[in-house]
């Protein structure tokens, strides 16, 4: 084992430590936290409305597919070297440093992106409960807010994340068994729908066709993105070894576990044709009950969720851009530490990028929300695609060094499969979007930046880069 652990600091020199004060239960949170957030709460609807009941069911299910196949890959990595920067210092280390300051960047700014998708999203429900407010100040309030969280120190973020995801999952779980008892009859002030809103009539199975159920991949795999922010986590738990593995195994079940449950519910009590994106599903459901209360506890819940997957989202931010700079792929700057071990100007820079969300307050919410989603899932799935990668060169690299997989805590099952199929898969769901002319400017302006930042380093930094020193050194 001690010369396991030699060659892994080989592979992955460690950089100047974080404080590791986290423990598995708040592992298991920001990863939930991440993953569970509006496009669940409010992205859903949508799906069952391309895809139908037994469509988005479908969808979702093999979303939470791709989901757990990354996470296999990502455990591997993360268990045998736990580092803050996680994939992105993987794919400098096992790829390129031009495809680490890729991926770096360009998960920086999909989650910036995310965080004024989810401010949007909270704004727009507390400017329903107070419209004397714009939503741009209630924007700018979550800001600060988030801000603070995440200024304070990593413990007080993982605790804070806690009890924000906590209540989500409370609200699903109460969601569940409510919407349940609609559908089986238990609720007596409506007739048993059982299951027939799954009856599409002569529509067939997949009302919109089966392809309706394969674009919609885009926007499901969307809403399990945020599952990866558990090996961002890892370099600052106190016994990665120990809790990663239980965290992977655990958050896997219980996201595609809520997804699944919560999405044939919401198929369950809601006529696929009435879906839509506006509202949130689940707060309709309530609404369908006569229980307007609830439906108010419901709508901040969902607020509640979009500022945890916002929180969740600032942190690996600030994280990214702390390690990237300590690789010599961001500025200097981003490195600086508060006296309690917190990238603050990372924090600060991050929440500069999502403020875009006052811009998208002053237009069409919903046509803008959706164009986000469908452009922050592109880049998730790329993000995917470099994971898989990066498992397949670092378990080639072990073993033609000399290292032993039973010497490997967690090891990525049925290998070279897993991470191909991670590859094949998450480019498939990018390559889906051609089909649909909608998302065509999204193919249009996604694949153009990805090629601007690659070769961006190549032309500019690649000479003097301290990350391609490192990775020649080792």
């Amino acid at each position: 084992m001690s010369n396991e652990n030699s060659l892994l600091s080989q592979m992955m020199p460690q950089k100047e430590s974080l404080r590791r004060d986290m423990k598995s239960r708040h592992l298991m949170m920001i990863s939930i936290g991440g993953t569970i957030g509006t496009g669940l709460f409010l992205g859903s609807g949508q799906t069952i409305n391309q895809a139908g009941p037994l469509g988005a069911l479908l969808a979702y299910l093999f979303g939470g597919f791709i989901m757990y196949l990354v996470l296999l890959c990502l455990g591997e990595l993360t268990v045998a070297m736990p580092v803050s920067g996680s994939f992105q210092s993987y794919a400098t280390r096992f790829i390129s440093p031009a495809a680490g300051f890729t991926t770096g960047w360009l998960y920086w700014i999909n989650w910036a992106i995310c965080i004024a998708a989810d401010f949007t999203a909270a704004g727009i429900i507390m400017n329903n409960w107070f419209p004397m407010v714009s939503t741009w100040i209630w924007c700018a309030v979550f800001a600060v807010v988030l801000a603070v969280l995440n200024l304070v120190s990593v413990k007080a973020y993982g605790e804070a994340e806690f009890w924000f995801a906590s209540i989500k999952v409370a609200a699903i779980i109460g969601f569940i068994i409510a919407g349940a008892s609609m559908m089986f009859g238990f609720n007596s002030g409506h007739e048993a729908l059982m299951f027939s809103n799954f009856n599409t009539g002569g529509e067939g199975i997949f009302p919109n066709g089966f392809n309706a159920v394969f674009l919609t991949m885009v926007a499901v795999v969307y809403s399990f993105q945020g599952a990866e922010l558990v090996g961002i986590a890892a370099g600052e738990c106190d016994n990665p070894g120990k809790h990663v593995p239980r965290v992977i195994k655990g958050i896997t079940a219980r996201i595609i576990i809520f997804y699944v449950l919560a999405m044939g519910v919401l198929a369950g009590t809601i006529p696929w044709q009435e879906a839509g994106v506006l509202e949130s599903p689940f707060a309709h459901v309530f609404g369908m009950m006569g229980m307007p209360i609830a439906k108010d506890i419901m709508s901040f819940v969902v607020m509640t969720s979009a500022l945890s997957a916002g929180n969740s989202a600032l942190y690996a931010c600030s994280r990214l851009l702390w390690s990237m700079s300590k690789e010599g792929l961001a500025p200097q700057w981003l490195g600086n530490l508060t006296k309690r071990d917190v990238p603050y100007n990372g924090i600060f820079l991050t929440l500069a990028l999502a403020c875009m969300s006052l811009l998208t307050s002053a237009y069409a919410a919903d046509s803008v929300y959706l164009w986000l989603m469908s452009s922050t899932g592109v880049t998730g799935c790329l993000i995917w695609v470099i994971i898989g990668w990066c498992q397949l060169n670092f378990r080639k690299e072990f073993i033609a060094k000399g290292g032993s997989l039973k010497d490997l805590t967690f090891r990525t099952p049925l290998y070279p499969l897993v991470p191909l199929l991670v590859i094949f898969l998450n480019l498939g769901v990018v390559a889906s979007l051609w089909l649909d002319e909608t998302q065509h400017i999204v193919l249009y302006t996604g694949i153009p930046a990805v090629i601007a930042t690659y070769f961006y380093y190549v032309l500019f930094m690649g000479k003097n880069s301290q990350a391609a020193a490192k990775t020649k050194a080792s």
